[in-house]
């Protein structure tokens, strides 16, 4: 397992650590902390996104032909934990960085990257996901968008009916990946194919889902005739399932270690909050912390580890555990949080319903062990496929 860096890596930590400081204490610097449920300052963001692609660090583990930088998996993580320490605001085009990208990489025709991935790349193109379904959420193969495909050669097109939820960033998204059945009388992983649809068309609703944050990230995406083009399929027709599994294996890669920064960056605030209301001095809380502390470590090796296997081309069984464990972690991290403000944890910072970001942290992390995957699927998927347990009983 790699537990460091080499003296070149350490400078291209350098040369990243200095463009994102100076960004972010000069042009930038009041989207320093900006998280991604707050909701706020949305043109800001992305303006951001493009002073990122004018730098060339929007996509730096891409191909330079397609924006990218060619980095090494070493200087993605480098990067990751960078723009966490530095305060930088949470990604808004993360759905095209981080899930679509490298998933054209993968499954995607010369056409499609050509089209899709430089936009992405220069912070001008914003994404969304739509898998999640009012009846097909963790049992993702039971969608039920259908689309089907009208007109002759060239002029053909998809035309999509259906509801998705949980669409994150629909609000403002160009795009979106979609999940369709497209097949007719086909079930369950069959039939499926994985659509690129535009969101700017009368075709497409988008209702805001309000949080408990007080934001509203989340929507209720309809599809209602909309359409795409014949050839805005990734991968075969049919094989959707595939290429959508690969999308969601790319959202535990390097972003780990910067998320884990980004949690780092949390504990430490309600650390200093226990320091200024005397809460330090209570055992029980100085346990807790402490025992939040040990959960980061062992989430860093753990991640460390998950990445030493990526590079050698194995899927490790750290890679299985990685979401339940933090979610279950930062769960408790913002019940800690709330519990050493005390009564001044439920008093908004102002008006109308706006929250600190210590009482955010614990509103927000009510559904960690939901979204991604709930925990129960987490745990049938590490019975299943990690200790190779009997599968459980379907109808």
């Amino acid at each position: 397992m790699r537990l460091g860096f080499t003296p070149q890596e350490e400078r291209f930590r350098g040369e990243a650590a200095a463009w994102l400081e100076a960004q972010l204490t000069g042009p930038f610097r009041d989207l320093c902390g900006i998280d991604m449920g707050s909701g706020e300052l949305l043109a800001r963001r992305q303006e951001w996104e493009r002073a990122l692609g004018r730098g060339g660090w929007s996509c730096i583990g891409w191909p330079a032909a397609y924006g990218g930088r060619d980095a090494s998996l070493a200087e993605q993580v480098i990067f990751a934990e960078e723009y966490a320490r530095t305060g930088a605001p949470a990604r808004l085009a993360y759905m095209g960085v981080e899930l679509l990208g490298p998933t054209l990489l993968a499954f995607g025709t010369e056409e499609q990257k050509r089209r899709f991935l430089p936009p992405i790349a220069r912070g001008e193109q914003f994404w969304c996901q739509g898998y999640s379904e009012p009846n097909a959420g963790s049992d993702l193969a039971g969608v039920r968008t259908r689309a089907t495909l009208e007109g002759r050669a060239n002029e053909a097109e998809w035309v999509v009916n259906g509801q998705k939820i949980w669409t994150s960033y629909a609000h403002f998204a160009d795009w979106a990946f979609v999940l369709c059945r497209t097949e007719e009388g086909s079930q369950g992983h069959q039939g499926l194919s994985y659509l690129l649809i535009p969101m700017r068309q009368p075709g497409v609703t988008v209702r805001p889902i309000r949080q408990l944050t007080g934001g509203a990230e989340f929507n209720e995406t309809f599809f209602t005739g909309a359409r795409t083009a014949a050839g805005n399929v990734v991968g075969a027709v049919g094989e959707g399932w595939k290429v959508a599994m690969a999308t969601l294996s790319f959202e535990r890669g390097v972003s780990t270690l910067g998320q884990q920064m980004g949690f780092r960056n949390e504990l430490n605030a309600i650390i200093a909050a226990a320091r200024a209301n005397g809460q330090i001095d209570d055992p029980d809380i100085r346990q807790r912390l402490a025992h939040a502390h040990v959960g980061l470590k062992i989430m860093r090796y753990s991640a460390l580890r998950m990445l030493t296997s990526a590079e050698s081309g194995v899927l490790s069984s750290e890679a299985y555990t990685y979401k339940i464990f933090w979610a279950i972690w930062r769960k408790k991290l913002g019940s800690l949080a709330l519990d050493v403000l005390g009564p001044a944890g439920e008093i908004a910072s102002r008006a109308p319903y706006h929250w600190g970001p210590l009482p955010r942290l614990f509103l927000g992390s009510r559904a960690d062990t939901i979204y991604g995957g709930t925990s129960q699927i987490q745990r049938n998927i590490i019975a299943e496929r990690a200790l190779g347990l009997p599968r459980e009983p379907r109808k």
